[in-house]
């Protein structure tokens, strides 16, 4: 009794039958291979900070620097320390704001502008190292001495 199957067999010169899956094993992986591509540009693509307030950063909250305008909030993970600034009246206007952080022996890294939300977030690998962070909206404005060390 024959089955049907979706494979081909031949014989081959030794008179071994070897059997022909006709493609199916390459497309299987050639479409595995396409999803993976798709799903690994999708999460490069996408932007890492369309999401609420409180987690632009990522990590662990470890500092809030309060002033009269706004707060910096401070994140930490693995060795990389966030900070972004929130204005404390959340309004859609556009306002000038800033953050700043700066491992200790490096230049820091800031985000200055017009921005309506928030300023930042801005990252820093840190290491061990402290880190001096800076924030301002308006005319309010923090500045932390060397802290997280």
């Amino acid at each position: 009794m024959y089955v049907l199957r979706p494979y081909t067999s031949t014989l081959n010169g030794r008179g071994r039958t070897t059997v022909d899956r006709g493609g199916a094993i390459r497309r299987r992986l050639a479409l595995g291979l396409a999803v993976l591509t798709a799903a690994g540009l999708m999460a490069l693509l996408s932007p890492g900070s369309a999401q609420a307030a409180d987690s632009y950063c990522s990590g662990r909250k470890v500092r809030t620097l309060s002033f009269s305008t706004g707060s910096v909030q401070i994140y930490k993970r693995d060795g990389y320390v966030c900070a972004m600034t929130v204005p404390k009246n959340q309004q859609s206007r556009k306002r000038t704001m800033s953050v700043s952080v700066q491992a200790r022996g490096s230049r820091p890294v800031v985000d200055r502008g017009s921005f309506s939300h928030h300023a930042g977030p801005v990252t820093v690998h840190a290491g061990h190292r402290c880190v001096r962070v800076e924030g301002s909206v308006g005319s309010g404005s923090v500045s932390s001495s060397w802290i997280l060390c």
